[in-house]
Formats: structure tokens, sequence, C-alpha cells
């Protein structure tokens, strides 16, 4: 298998590849972070079956289109706009439409709660809430960010997880400033209409694999990926995480994932400007 990356550098099937500026050859065995977590971000997707899933951003955008290519091909993706898409083309690339998805019908999806969204988080505390709106006292904030959009209902209407590009205690903090996304704890605070369906999947990091197996549904420490060590996240994170005495290692992607990732899904290496080649 051999190809182009739109800028005249081959790909082969050994996995010739740019990442961070650089150029570099490796051998299809020799996974990067970046690759990694796009397999975490697969397998967060693997089991939902026939639902509309949702990735916000490169890497979850990736891993989505991976687990479809591989773990769940039933999933339904869109272009992150207004259709969806009959394929699984590259990131930036385009596809035969399959349907009519306008802002307004998400609404109805998330209704349904058919639906599993991958967000950002500005800020992610011990209990499962996330902050996307605003760094500060909510009184009067430091900074603006993108206000809480969709995350209240996504949180309380259908399976949501959480991608971390850049892993440190101020993105993990305690208590969030500002609730966007609502955590299990918050959920069921609120009752049974804002608790029946909330579920916080998983949180990905560019260090980690989590989610909310601690006690009273807090955050724990599923796996550590390759290179990393259990003191390096506790250390980077600002709450007290469940830690297991043995936690496994975040598998890397097979031949035919990293393979599918490096020609047909990111042949451009753009996961790398989220995840560099360290």
């Amino acid at each position: 298998m051999s190809g182009s990356d739109g800028a005249g550098n081959e790909l082969s099937g050994a996995g010739r590849e740019r990442g961070s500026g650089a150029s570099a050859e490796r051998t299809m065995s020799d996974s990067t972070r970046a690759d990694v977590c796009a397999a975490a971000i697969a397998d967060a997707f693997s089991e939902d079956g026939e639902v509309f899933a949702s990735p916000m951003g490169l890497l979850p955008t990736l891993g989505v289109r991976l687990a479809k290519l591989t773990s769940n091909p039933d999933l339904v993706i869109s272009d992150g706009e207004s259709v969806l898409l009959g394929g699984t083309p590259p990131l930036g690339g385009k596809d035969v439409i399959e349907g009519w998805i306008p802002f307004r019908r998400v609404f109805d999806v998330i209704a349904y709660g058919k639906r599993h969204v991958m967000m950002g988080a500005t800020q992610v505390d011990r209990e499962g809430n996330q902050n996307i709106s605003a760094i500060g006292p909510f009184a009067q904030p430091k900074r603006q960010l993108l206000g809480s959009r969709g995350a209240p209902g996504n949180t309380v209407g259908h399976r949501t997880s959480y991608w971390v590009p850049k892993h440190s205690p101020r993105v993990f903090v305690e208590q969030v400033d500002t609730v966007s996304g609502v955590g299990p704890r918050r959920a069921r605070a609120a009752g049974s209409a804002a608790s029946r369906f909330n579920d916080i999947h998983r949180v990905v990091s560019n260090l980690a694999v989590f989610d909310l197996g601690g006690p009273d549904d807090t955050m724990r420490l599923v796996s550590v990926h390759p290179g990393v060590s259990v003191d390096e996240v506790v250390d980077a994170t600002g709450f007290a995480l469940e830690v297991s005495a043995e936690v496994p290692t975040t598998r890397e992607p097979s031949t035919e994932e990293l393979l599918l990732i490096r020609e047909m899904i990111d042949p451009k290496g753009l996961r790398f400007k989220e995840v560099p080649d360290a």
C-alpha cells in the first residue's frame, strides 16, 4: 500500500509518515502516543452499537472513525456539521452523503438517547463534572470560554466521554469552577430526570484512560499509556485518584489499526498537532 499525504511525502505500508515537522520511518509495530490515544478513543465507542457518534475535535474524530472501521461498524457518523456520511473519509476529506442532520435535528437525537458524544474539557473534576464555560469565580470569572453549549443536555441525555490532549493539574481539578457537563453525583442530586440517562463513560488524556468506577462514582485510573508511569499520572492530577494495586498499560493499536490510522484516516499526520510524537 502506498500513497501521498498531499504534500509530496510518500507513504507506504511500512509506515513512513511525517509528524511534528520532522519525517521519520517506523515499522507498524512502533505506535506513537497519538496512535495509542486514537485506539483508546476507539475502544470507548466499541460496544455502543448503532448510535450517532459525535466526536468533538481531531483525535476524537480519528478514534471514532477507527472504531467504525474495526470494532463497531454500526456507528453512525457525520461531517461534524450537517450531513451523515455513508463511508469513513480521511480527516478533512469528503465522502458520500447518506443523510441530512442539521443542528436542530441533533436535539431530537439527544432526546431519544441514541448518541455518544466525546467532548473536550477545560476542567474536569473528581466527580466527573466538566467545565467549558469560564475560569474563576462564577460571579466574576477571570476568563470566558465557550459557554456550556450542549454539555448539560448531553450529560443528562445520553452517554458522554471526554478527551484531554494535555493532562495537567490545571485541567484535572478538585472542583470545576463552573459546571457545564454534569457528573453522576450532581445528576442524582438534581433528581431522576437528570440522573436516569447520565453516563460519563470514559475520560481519555494524552497520559491515561479513566472512568468513574471509583467510590461514589469518582474518577478511577483505568490504564496508563505505554511509557507513562502511574506516578506521572498521579502527579499531573489535581485530586486523589482511585488507583488499583495493578494498573494495566493501555493497549497499543494492532497492525490493522495502524495501517488504517496512517494510510487511510490520517495520512497527513494531523494527530501530531494535538499529541506530538515525542
